[in-house]
């Protein structure tokens, strides 16, 4: 018994350490020729959208970790110069979404993107459509014609955590 009492608080140090809010995990959406590290198990799903005046296939890969959804969108606009309106539009979508209130522009290096004025990472403050005050990053980019926005949003998040999920994106060649 007195062998119990003393491993408890060990166990107890262990099993706390062995369940993260976040359990990162390498992550290649079917494909996007992306690859992410997500704090969770991500699910996928897709749509017929219209970004930059034609209809694509929209898919995304997101999951919820402690008080934030993480999510990385793609889809191939077909047309090289579809992509700086694409990314742009992207962007402005994310920021309609939240009403946003204000944009922080972060560093954004995605190995393997190709290089585009218009892809860049934000930081925006705003609210949810039920009213709910909520942070996201949001980061859009290209590789050819193919163009994303990887996302994190919600309450709050440990600081390096955004900083772990979009400096592990990585495009394939």
């Amino acid at each position: 018994m007195r062998a119990l009492w003393f491993w408890l608080p060990w166990m107890v140090l262990c099993g706390a350490g062995c369940a993260p809010a976040f359990d990162w995990r390498e992550v290649r959406p079917d494909g996007s020729g992306a690859t992410a590290l997500f704090p969770c198990k991500p699910t996928s799903q897709s749509r017929q959208v219209r970004l930059a005046a034609s209809q694509v296939q929209l898919v995304l890969v997101a999951c919820a970790a402690g008080d934030a959804t993480w999510a990385l969108a793609h889809a191939d606009v077909l047309d090289p110069s579809l992509v700086a309106p694409a990314l742009v539009e992207l962007r402005a979508a994310a920021a309609s979404n939240l009403s946003a209130s204000s944009t922080l522009d972060l560093p954004l290096k995605v190995e393997g993107a190709t290089p585009n004025p218009m892809s860049q990472r934000v930081q925006l403050t705003g609210r949810l459509p039920d009213g709910k005050a909520v942070n996201a990053q949001v980061a859009v980019f290209a590789k050819g014609t193919r163009v994303f926005q990887a996302t994190v949003i919600g309450t709050r998040w440990p600081a390096d955590a955004p900083d772990t999920f979009f400096s592990s994106l990585r495009l394939r060649p």
